[in-house]
């Protein structure tokens, strides 16, 4: 009779488990964010799609480095990797410019 619940528990668990992994992957970013602020530039997470790709917003030298594309797979994308093993990769996304 337990049973009857189930359904609306694992919705209510989906949008907790949402929150966790978003509150994980922002703990990971938080270790990473010295390493790039010390070279002017820091991260911002945007979204994480539900085929496990999240999505980061590169800011201030890390926008326009040129070494963005290596910081973002050898650095970024592996320790994300380290801490919620389930992220299948990290892309940089361009949030639109506010006019």
């Amino acid at each position: 009779m337990s049973g009857e619940n189930e359904p609306m528990g694992q919705h209510e668990s989906a949008g907790d488990a949402d929150d966790e992994l978003r509150g994980r992957i922002e703990e990971a970013l938080d270790m990473i964010r010295p390493y790039l602020m010390a070279d002017g530039g820091s991260v911002r997470l945007l979204n994480v799609t539900s085929d496990m790709v999240v999505e980061l917003e590169l800011l201030g030298a890390c926008g326009t480095c040129p070494m963005s594309a290596m910081t973002l797979r050898a650095g970024i994308e592996q320790a994300l990797q380290r801490s919620v093993p389930q992220i299948s990769r990290v892309e940089a996304v361009n949030a639109p410019a506010a006019y």
